[in-house]
């Protein structure tokens, strides 16, 4: 074990985050933090590297073990060159390396005793220098910058001129160089392209330490992790395997508690009605047995309801008119900036109820192509046609078409009039704004809040043609997952830009990749692309096409059950039920008529003619004898039926 969470419990201001939180990390062990956006995966970071303290509990981590955390946002301000940044990971080889070449010269000067220390010396700091891979350091920074996506001519670029994502990129770098014993990354895949994060799954996958991630691509999780912590209403759990392995045991945790809840409801009023229907045969013997069954009913320790929805976002889009057959159509779009030339001559077409994402290198274009279609940045050539009764939504990013002075129900508003203070409050509560959230202001938002309320309006739109640009970005797991429903269902277009492979996967119908300028398409998803991407990259190169379409046949195949069985098992089951609440009936009318036979003895014995002849009250207490037995055998019968 090389790392251990015991008991440890975090509030902010009365509000629990979580509460006896306890797991361990073995070496070399691979693992994943989950849970919903707030649910406190990133104070769980914090805290296991002494950023934040916790109410109660401990981290303990073992003895002489070094420790490497990459927070969510990075703002590296060195004046360094990248590669000189890099070099800085490698500082102590750098120190060693400096050493061993002074002791080469030293030795070039020195004889006898000085010699033979000097050597002894060069061969122990030689073979150290050789188990710390000393002699690749610099292929290693080299193997790192490309696989994190920064090419060799952007080596000597100071890090002050790099954008937030680039630096915290390069703080990834700078980590991973390091080579601590235990790597902690909240959200590292953010500023990753799809290169970048399939390169960092095989280095996490091969490194020699343990990883912990808190991270919302599934893909990624589930090519890395054996071991999933989730965070869940402030309660930790562990399960063993990927994140898919996680999803589905929870799934089945959640239904069989909601089934043992459901059950325990249903056998609470069953209960309920065996005592009211007992009570109202209003005898002495069954007023006992509804007080026995009362007193055993008050003893269940009845289960709370499962929450069975999380607290996230209920999306429903819905276009306005049907647009026509052809949805878009780009010829010959081409576009630099300065001496950069993104792409050229690249053309495609869209129909309506494609789903089509866009995927490629960060700086090829992608949300380029986006905002040129949107008109909002022109193109060095080429035409944008849209076709008949096209009514685009567009979703920003950087969410330039967010107004940062407005409140959350001023920009609803503002951009909807005729919507009621009711209809815009109803909306923002899909969206997660309640209360008093929805008058703050948009500059106040974090990123993931903008994106929600830029999909709230979305959704107002009623567009026949959604075009996303990195849509998932801070949205949580559950959030995602009804965004991906939303759209399949959507009876409109939808063109994107996105890095989440599961997304992907999930939605896309088709696949435009644009790589070295040249635009290749693939009619499937993600797991289509990655089958094809190979071969048809290769082609796109070698013919100098500007698109490549391949088409390919996909096989359904569907189970058929045996329909006569079924209808046979579905009538035997009725006939079943049928007999059931025929002997109920048959029963509850013999005990009607039983109690009602007793009732005529009782009322016999009070006449004096009777109560006066020993010979007549010993025939009517046999009589009674015999009919409360009776009426024992059937209430019996009633409770089984029951």
């Amino acid at each position: 074990m090389i790392l251990s969470c015991n008991n440890i419990e975090k509030s902010f201001d009365d509000n629990l985050i979580f509460t006896n939180c306890s797991f361990f990390i073995e070496d070399k062990e691979k693992a994943a933090i989950v849970g919903i956006n707030g649910a406190g995966k990133s104070t769980l970071l914090k805290i296991i590297v002494n950023e934040l303290s916790a109410d109660k509990g401990n981290v303990v981590i073992a003895k002489d073990k070094t420790i490497g955390y990459l927070a969510q946002y990075q703002n590296i301000s060195a004046k360094n060159t990248i590669y000189d940044e890099m070099l800085d990971a490698k500082k102590d080889i750098i120190n060693m390396e400096n050493n061993i070449r002074k002791l080469e010269n030293d030795m070039q000067n020195a004889d006898g005793e000085k010699l033979e220390a000097l050597l002894s010396s060069y061969t122990r700091l030689n073979n150290q220098f050789e188990l710390l891979n000393g002699y690749s350091y610099k292929s290693e920074i080299i193997g790192v910058l490309k696989g994190l996506g920064f090419e060799e001519d952007t080596f000597h670029k100071e890090i002050s001129t790099l954008s937030g994502g680039q630096k915290t990129r390069i703080a990834l770098g700078k980590m991973l160089l390091s080579k601590p014993d235990i790597i902690l990354l909240d959200e590292p895949t953010n500023h990753l392209d799809i290169n970048s994060i399939t390169w960092l799954e095989g280095y996490l996958s091969a490194y020699d330490g343990a990883v912990i991630i808190v991270a919302h691509d599934r893909y990624f999780l589930d090519k890395i992790v054996t071991k999933v912590i989730e965070i869940d209403r402030t309660k930790v759990t562990v399960f063993s395997g990927n994140y898919t392995d996680y999803a589905s045991k929870k799934s089945m945790l959640r239904e069989a508690e909601m089934k043992r809840y459901l059950n325990q409801q249903r056998e609470i009023k069953h209960q309920e009605e065996v005592i009211e229907k007992l009570r109202s045969f209003n005898r002495e013997k069954s007023i006992k047995r509804a007080e026995s069954r009362e007193k055993m009913l008050n003893k269940i320790e009845v289960l709370d309801k499962p929450v069975t929805e999380n607290k996230t976002m209920a999306i429903t889009l819905t276009p306005k008119v049907l647009s026509g057959n052809d949805v878009l159509k780009v010829e010959g779009l081409g576009k630099s900036f300065g001496e950069l030339i993104l792409f050229k001559n690249i053309s495609f077409e869209i129909k309506r109820g494609e789903r089509v994402a866009i995927i490629g290198e960060n700086g090829t274009g992608k949300t380029t192509i986006l905002k040129i279609i949107n008109n909002l940045i022109s193109a060095d050539n080429g035409v944008v046609t849209l076709g008949a009764n096209v009514n685009i939504g567009y979703y920003d990013q950087e969410h330039q078409l967010l107004n940062m002075d407005n409140t959350i129900f001023d920009e609803i508003s503002d951009a909807y009039p005729s919507l009621t203070n009711t209809e815009i409050r109803n909306m923002l509560a899909a969206f997660l704004f309640t209360g008093d959230d929805v008058f703050k202001r948009i500059n106040d938002l974090s990123g993931g809040e903008r994106g929600r309320v830029s999909l709230a309006k979305l959704m107002l739109s009623e567009a026949n043609f959604l075009i996303l640009d990195e849509p998932t970005n801070h949205l949580d797991m559950d959030s995602k997952e009804i965004l991906e429903n939303a759209l399949k269902n959507y009876k409109g277009t939808v063109l994107y830009v996105s890095h989440d492979r599961y997304f992907i996967n999930t939605t896309a119908t088709r696949i435009l990749e644009l790589e070295n300028g040249i635009l290749v398409n693939y009619d499937g998803n993600y797991d289509y692309y990655t089958e094809k991407h190979q071969h048809l990259s290769s082609l796109a190169l070698e013919q100098n096409s500007d698109s490549i379409v391949i088409k390919d046949s996909f096989k359904i195949s569907s189970g058929s059950s045996d329909g006569k069985s079924d209808w046979q098992t579905m009538k035997a089951a009725q006939a079943k039920e049928r007999k059931r609440q025929n002997d109920i009936k048959k029963t509850e009318e013999k005990i009607a008529e039983t109690e009602k036979k007793l009732a005529l003895l009782d009322e016999e014995m009070t006449k004096e003619e009777v109560y006066t002849s020993v010979s007549r009250c010993m025939e009517i207490h046999k009589e009674q004898e015999e009919l409360k037995a009776y009426l024992e055998d059937l209430y019996d019968k009633w409770e089984t039926l029951m």
